[in-house]
């Protein structure tokens, strides 16, 4: 598993790991039950407290990509299909208003944006 923190970046570093495992799970680079790396062993590799790495886990766990067994470690969750449906969707709709800001600040129509759709959808099959 790779992490790579931005200083530089003005995002929360536990929110850069949090992003960074959740984006691996889901891409599937991390699969079903793959042990995590403890939580004071990423801390120590990256450099950064424990508590910022013990709270980017909290927020995978409590968001069901992780799950902890005592004493043993965090796994990576069973997929769920559900819950990477929601996370692509949210993808799309942030993507999506990106684009509706670029085509209105560039005078491109509706017909034109749902044009330029279709043709990235053809080009797909």
């Amino acid at each position: 598993m790779e992490i790579l923190i931005d200083n530089k970046s003005g995002e929360p570093i536990y929110n850069q790991i949090y992003v960074q495992i959740k984006n691996q799970i889901i891409s599937g680079s991390l699969k079903e039950n793959e042990l995590l790396p403890s939580i004071r062993g990423l801390a120590k590799d990256l450099r950064i407290s424990f508590l910022t790495t013990k709270r980017a886990y909290d927020e995978l766990e409590k968001e069901g990509f992780i799950y902890t067994v005592p004493g043993k470690g965090s796994y990576v969750a069973a997929r769920n299909a559900d819950l990477i449906r929601e996370e692509n969707l949210k993808k799309i709709e942030e993507h999506m208003e990106q684009i509706s800001v670029l085509a209105a600040n560039g005078g491109i129509s509706r017909e034109e944006l749902l044009e330029m759709f279709r043709f990235c959808l053809e080009e797909e099959e």
